[in-house]
């Protein structure tokens, strides 16, 4: 996933990925450019199943790093729940 980011990033298209925090050092190692780091658990980027208030919130916050130009790596400020 971020081989594609960053060549999609010197192509010139704005991007944003979302990592788990047991992948929360990937952005950094590989240079992304920007990344949201979520404390939900592997598989579950984006929180619960059928939590789409979460799962909102989280899209919401990674598509709010695109307006930045430099190098961001952001962790999202609520745990996982359960719905």
């Amino acid at each position: 996933m971020g081989h594609v980011q960053r060549a999609m990033e010197e192509a010139g298209i704005p991007t944003v990925s979302v990592y788990v925090k047991s992948f929360g050092h990937i952005p950094e190692l590989m240079g992304l450019s920007r990344s949201l780091i979520t404390q939900h658990p592997m598989g579950r980027p984006l929180g619960a199943p059928n939590d789409g208030d979460r799962q909102r919130a989280v899209v919401e916050h990674a598509l709010s790093l695109l307006g930045r130009t430099e190098q961001t790596i952001e962790a999202f400020p609520e745990g996982y729940r359960l719905p």
